[in-house]
């Protein structure tokens, strides 16, 4: 049997059903009508035969997002202007001894005892896909820009693009290429939030500009780039009301910590619990532990909350800095993007 039952079969179910293709061998194909449409029985749905089609259109990917991309351009009149850029990973708990991809490292779902692959993928600001690479799993996000930047290049030709990016993908060297000249490749990057009290004196006193309800941003530039704080009241109204809730069921744990004071080693043990479970929030507390040898008790043991360190962050809270250098772009338009 040829791949030429076998694709459409695919293409079918991802327009009607998308998922892997072992649903699509388990039961779609059962529940379909694409044995009648297709004329053939239920061999054409064999799950190692799916996974072979798999195999063999990879090798025209190129081809295929050159072509894909002219369709969305004549349909759906896409922007391909604006690319973001991003990465995943996915997590296997066996051995996986035939891939050697299959690494360990910086697990993004928590699972750093299991082997994993990275997935990176550019996709268009209409979330057209223009390119994915399936990588090693121990890859680290800084080594891949490049890469996609020249296969961007190479695939669809050189254009005046703007790159969106968290901030940790790109490293300072491929900010510098993209601010060539000659290159004329664009970015807008997130920024740490440790460079809003850095660039203080440069934006303090600047006024802000209201570009969307509840948005607004204040501009400034620096050394060839263009930094655009913004402030969003919804998101800030979030991240204190996550922070609070954590900061809350902390202190809950720990009044009934020192309200049955157990012993040292089991006290430890449940700070440590409390601690893992309120992440950045454990940080605003104030903790006095007893010493070693020392007897639990309420004079050995207290805590209060750190107000002054609660108020700074919260009054940090919904603002983003980001950087680009798109030095002439309408603020309202970085912000969209």
């Amino acid at each position: 049997m040829s791949g030429e039952k076998v694709l459409p079969l695919l293409v079918v179910n991802r327009w009607l059903d998308p998922g892997s293709e072992f649903p699509v061998h388990r039961q779609w194909f059962v529940d379909s009508a694409m044995d009648e449409l297709l004329k053939e029985d239920f061999a054409v749905a064999g799950k190692d035969r799916l996974y072979r089609c798999l195999d063999r259109v990879l090798e025209h990917k190129r081809e295929r997002f050159v072509w894909l991309k002219q369709k969305w351009a004549d349909l759906f009149q896409a922007d391909l202007e604006g690319l973001l850029y991003d990465l995943t990973s996915t997590y296997s708990e066996g051995e996986r001894e035939q891939n050697p991809k299959a690494r360990r490292g910086y697990s993004r779902d928590g699972r750093p005892d299991c082997l994993q692959l990275v997935i990176a993928l550019v996709v268009t600001t209409d979330g057209f896909p223009l390119a994915y690479e399936v990588m090693n799993g121990n890859t680290s996000e800084r080594t891949t820009l490049r890469t996609f930047l020249d296969d961007i290049e190479k695939t669809y030709g050189k254009a005046k693009r703007t790159w969106v990016m968290d901030r940790g993908i790109p490293s300072e060297a491929i900010l510098k290429e993209m601010r060539e000249p000659e290159r004329e490749t664009f970015y807008l990057v997130g920024t740490p939030k440790g460079k809003i009290n850095q660039h203080e004196k440069k934006w303090l006193d600047l006024p802000w500009q209201k570009v969307r309800d509840s948005v607004q941003v204040k501009l400034y530039q620096d050394g060839g780039e263009l930094y655009v704080l913004a402030k969003s009241e919804g998101r800030q109204a979030k991240e204190i009301a996550i922070r609070r809730k954590r900061l809350t069921r902390l202190l809950r744990k720990l009044r009934a910590m020192r309200k049955s004071l157990p012993k040292r080693d089991q006290l430890l043990l449940r700070i440590g619990a409390a601690k893992k479970e309120a992440g950045r929030a454990f940080g605003f507390v104030k903790i006095r532990l007893p010493q070693t040898g020392d007897a639990v008790t309420r004079e050995t043991f207290w805590f209060q909350t750190d107000k002054a360190k609660l108020k700074a962050a919260e009054q940090g809270d919904g603002h983003s800095l980001l950087r680009s250098n798109l030095t002439a772009e309408d603020p309202a338009v970085l912000w969209t993007r």
